[in-house]
């Protein structure tokens, strides 16, 4: 079996509400995140964990506050030696459009998404107004998706793993490398909902369910168990990883 290198790359950035990621927690807070393609080196195929912004917003300001260098899509990969025609395999954690924006430029990847991600960015709810398919539309009308319904191994050390708590189809992804397996989370968190401070701590709180879930409760029991599934568990737009050429180091 394959050993994997993780590459967490940053294709964009949103600025907002603390709030949106720790829920019940940090609201009024300015914050700022960063949205990563992960290239996943090792193997015989060119492997990316979601796709980024088509045109993300690079400034000095945002790179400060992330402490890591911005990229678009083709910059990004290029410091890899790789083009979007190079990429082989697409593994998504879900389909909110800061996670699929570059799909179309991958016309040679199968893309790997869960059933129900498909069902919402068709008919998303209201609410929920991330999901817009026309990222989506021409991969699948190439026939480049391929649906999973549950924990899905893509690869020999590489598996998507069921984790709803932030859309109904989230996957994490679980990979084998030469410093334990590694869990990229399929639900958008940092650090801190995982390791919660010691004020939320001393409500008997666990973790923290990202501040967009399925369900607090479903949502929090979900990120218990994940905590678990891992030797390393890297919460999807953490500002930590931004300066990391690899993780875990």
């Amino acid at each position: 079996m394959s050993t994997y290198t993780i590459h967490p790359i940053v294709m964009g950035t949103k600025v907002f509400d603390k709030g949106m990621m720790t829920y019940q927690q940090g609201y009024g807070t300015p914050y700022t995140i960063p949205i990563y393609t992960w290239y996943i080196e090792g193997g015989d195929k060119k492997i990316l964990v979601d796709t980024g912004e088509m045109h993300p917003i690079i400034s000095d300001e945002r790179e400060k506050s992330i402490g890591g260098k911005i990229h678009t899509f083709e910059e990004g990969l290029a410091k890899y030696g790789l083009k979007p025609e190079d990429i082989d395999i697409i593994i998504h954690t879900h389909l909110h459009n800061d996670h699929c924006e570059n799909d179309y430029k991958c016309e040679n990847a199968k893309i790997y998404v869960h059933e129900k991600e498909m069902e919402h960015i068709h008919n998303p709810h209201p609410l929920d107004f991330r999901y817009l398919e026309d990222y989506i539309e021409d991969v699948e009308e190439n026939g480049q998706v391929i649906t999973v319904d549950g924990d899905t191994e893509v690869l020999p050390g590489i598996t998507m793993i069921h984790t709803p708590a932030h859309t109904p189809g989230g996957m994490s992804v679980k990979i084998e490398t030469d410093k334990g397996s590694v869990l990229i989370c399929g639900f958008c968190t940092i650090l801190e909902n995982l390791d919660p401070p010691i004020e939320v701590k001393a409500m008997e709180m666990e973790v923290i369910p990202p501040g967009t879930n399925t369900g607090p409760n479903e949502a929090y029991d979900i990120l218990l168990k994940a905590k678990d599934m891992a030797d390393h568990v890297l919460p999807l737009h953490e500002p930590k990883w931004a300066s990391m050429e690899t993780v875990p180091e």
